[in-house]
Order: structure tokens, then sequence, then C-alpha cells
């Protein structure tokens, strides 16, 4: 049997497509199947899977409509046979290693999911940057009843590789158009998961600077909202688990939520502030609030938008700026350090980047 299926999603990256494909067919771990499924590319995406396929048995091309994201990933975990799940975006590039030691680790340890470091990666100047977001698990065996907060990680699927098993019953949304597809599925994978391992080594280069990235249209943001609204269904459905994670979830939505409304551009951000306030109000009348969750999102910010979503958003629009006025200072000048790596940036242009 296959040991790890590979899921690409396609859709209109022919400037970087080759440079994804090329990484996965040169993998250590040989025993995969590469499915790439072209959700209505425009461009010459098609054409490239196809070169790449005659070269290449293990590759299957799945070729439909525009769809959108969540159901080109539905159709390729159908597809997939293998006993593992690893995902990469076609606009990213992989360490050659990744899929061989990460599969090391899931038979040597039996588990459901192995999560790794990924580097943040820019084209241009060929920059890269450790993430660093596992440092604290790094080597531990978990699920959520030990280390609840691991839900509240980053969802970055395609840092990891997930029993094929394990995506029996998860579906990603099938908006068309929407974005953050990937907050809900991410969540019931790590709730359901027996053994969690983690890995400090980064294998992924996560792209900073494509363009077209779905992250990068501002009116996507609201589909946060739909994916929360998912994982309050499952953990509805769950309440072991709801028991368990409902703070971390909280905390995790709401810094989605933040995350999402400083993409936004002016004008959408009131309709938005006002549909998470109305969200926040119902877990406060349900007495979903914890001390943790209070203590760690502010009490204050968070009965602010509860109470007067307009103040809020006021307060948001200057912490917007001041954000803004930090990072152009940072990139005059900053020096970074952690347990993974030491950065030094003067004038824009980074100078030592050990890690």
């Amino acid at each position: 049997m296959t040991k790890i299926s590979v899921i690409v999603p396609v859709c209109n990256v022919e400037k970087y497509l080759s440079q994804c494909l090329e990484s996965i067919i040169k993998q250590t771990l040989k025993d995969i199947e590469i499915i790439c499924i072209n959700d209505g590319s425009k461009d010459n995406s098609l054409e490239i899977l196809k070169d790449f396929a005659q070269k290449d048995t293990r590759i299957k091309i799945i070729d439909k409509p525009n769809s959108g994201y969540g159901d080109s990933m539905n159709k390729g975990v159908e597809a997939a046979t293998g006993d593992y799940i690893g995902i990469v975006e076609s606009d990213d590039f992989i360490e050659p290693d990744m899929f061989e030691n990460l599969y090391k680790i899931a038979a040597e340890n039996d588990c459901d999911i192995v999560k790794s470091d990924w580097y943040n990666y820019w084209t241009q100047g060929n920059r890269k940057e450790k993430n660093g977001r596992v440092n604290d698990y790094g080597g531990k065996i978990t699920n959520v009843y030990e280390t609840p907060e691991i839900v509240t990680l980053q969802p970055t699927l395609w840092s990891a590789i997930y029993k094929r098993k394990l995506f029996d019953g998860i579906k990603f949304l099938t908006t068309p158009g929407a974005s953050y597809q990937d907050t809900s599925v991410s969540f019931k994978l790590f709730a359901n998961a027996q053994k969690v391992v983690f890995t400090n080594k980064a294998y992924l280069y996560y792209r900073q600077d494509n363009v077209n990235s779905s992250i990068n249209s501002s009116d996507k943001a609201f589909f946060v909202c739909k994916e929360y609204d998912e994982i309050d269904k499952f953990l509805n459905q769950h309440k072991e688990i709801k028991e368990k994670v409902n703070t971390q979830k909280l905390i995790a939505q709401y810094k989605a939520c933040r995350w999402a409304w400083k993409r936004l551009s002016p004008e959408l951000r009131p309709e938005f502030i006002e549909k998470i306030s109305k969200e926040f109000a119902k877990y406060k009348e349900q007495g979903e609030f914890s001390p943790e969750f209070l203590k760690k999102v502010k009490e204050k910010n968070i009965l602010l938008l509860i109470n007067d979503p307009q103040k809020f958003l006021k307060k948001t629009e200057k912490d917007l700026q001041k954000e803004k006025w930090q990072k152009l200072r940072r990139s005059l000048f900053s020096v970074k350090i952690n347990s993974s790596r030491i950065s030094i940036t003067i004038l824009g242009k980074q100078i030592v980047n050990v890690g």
C-alpha cells in the first residue's frame, strides 16, 4: 500500500507549480502518490500537470470546473489510497526528506498526526524564516485531552501528515470562492486524534508573496465566521471534547477574527465587527467565558466588543496604525532571537539569519 498520498490543490499557479511538483517528485520517500486537483485553472497549470504526469506515473490528475479549494480538497481526500495524507499547496515547496522523516516518526509511534515546523518564504531575495510555532511541543506525544491548547495552533494543514482514516466523516466546507477552509478541518482532525507528535524541524516553504493567494482578498475575511460556525456545530455534537477545548477554541476564534479584520478594507470592517460582536455576545449569554479566556484576550477588550462594537472598531483602527508604525520601525532595524534562530535586519535587509 502507498505510504503517503500527497494532495496538491491547483488553481492558476503556473508561476510556482513546477517548483512545487519538482520538490514532491524528488522526495526520498518513493512510495507516495501525488494527487493534483486542477480547479478550473485558466492559465497553463493543467498543461504543466500533464507534462509532469508523463514523466512520473505517481502523479494523478483530477481536472474539474472551478468549484473552490474546499471541493478540491474533498475530491483529493476521496481519491487518496495511502496510509497517511499529506498536503502541499501549489505555490509552496518542500525539503526532499520531508515525507520520509514524518512517516518514520508516524510509524515508530503509531500516531494519527505528525506535525512539523515550517519556513515563511519570500520569493524576492530567496528569504526564509523558521516559523517556530511548534517549539513548545517538539518531540511530545499528546492529544487534546492532555494538551487542549494544540487546537489554537495556526491551522497549517500542509506542515503535517494525517492517518487517512482520521478524515472519515470530516469534510472541507465547499462555499465557492471562500477562504480559511482549512480552519474547521484542522480543528476537527486535532480534536479527534488520539496521538499527535510534533517535531521542531521545518520542511515546508510557505510562500508569503504570492499576490494571488486567497488570504490576500479582503472580502474573504467573513468566511472565518463560517468556519467557526462549523466548529461550534462539531463541538455541540461532541460534548466531551467541548468540555476540554472550548476555552482554547474561543481564544483561537478571537485571534482568528482579529487577524481577519486587520486584512479587511476599511469600508467592510464595521459590518464584520458587528457580526463577531453578536457571536461573542451569544457565547457570553451561554456562560462559555472562562477566567482563562478573559485573561488571555483581556476582559475589557471582549466586553467592549460586545457592549459597544463601534467604539471597539475605533480602538482597533488606532491599534492597526500603531502596529503599522512598529512594523516600519522593525523593518529599518530589528534583532530577533528565539530558541530556533537569530535574525538581524538593517534598513529592510536581513544581514544575519541563523537557524
